[in-house]
């Protein structure tokens, strides 16, 4: 990743609500979620929410999907991983011992979903 990329992204996830969308959006990784979704969940209103999706869609930091005639946006979770690479290449003095690489886990929904039910049943 260039250092031009990094410093792209970094300051699109420097503002709250950019923040906020993506954070969102990691939750609900690989498949993402609907604007209206996101807009409902967030309390944002539709222009402003364009707005910073589309600043974060610049960063490839999300990817739109088209479907139908609404968009759906999701984390990209390959750049993040790109970024977080690039902030940590030269982690203790370039002599490993931080390890290879920080690696930002694939979620699988299944996995994610069993882990709500086994709250679930700890809360009751």
């Amino acid at each position: 990743m260039k250092t031009t990329n990094a410093v792209d992204s970094l300051a699109a996830l420097a503002q709250e609500t950019r923040l906020n969308i993506f954070r969102l959006l990691v939750c609900h990784a690989p498949h993402g979620l609907p604007a209206g979704v996101i807009a409902r969940r967030l309390r944002l209103p539709n222009p402003t929410l364009s707005f910073h999706l589309n600043v974060l869609a610049a960063t490839e930091l999300v990817r739109p999907h088209k479907n139908g005639r609404s968009i759906s946006y999701s984390a990209n979770l390959e750049n993040v991983n790109r970024l977080t690479n690039f902030l940590m290449e030269n982690c203790c003095g370039g002599q490993g011992g931080c390890g290879p690489s920080v690696k930002v886990a694939k979620l699988d929904p299944a996995r994610r979903d069993s882990r709500k039910r086994g709250a679930a049943r700890a809360r009751t």
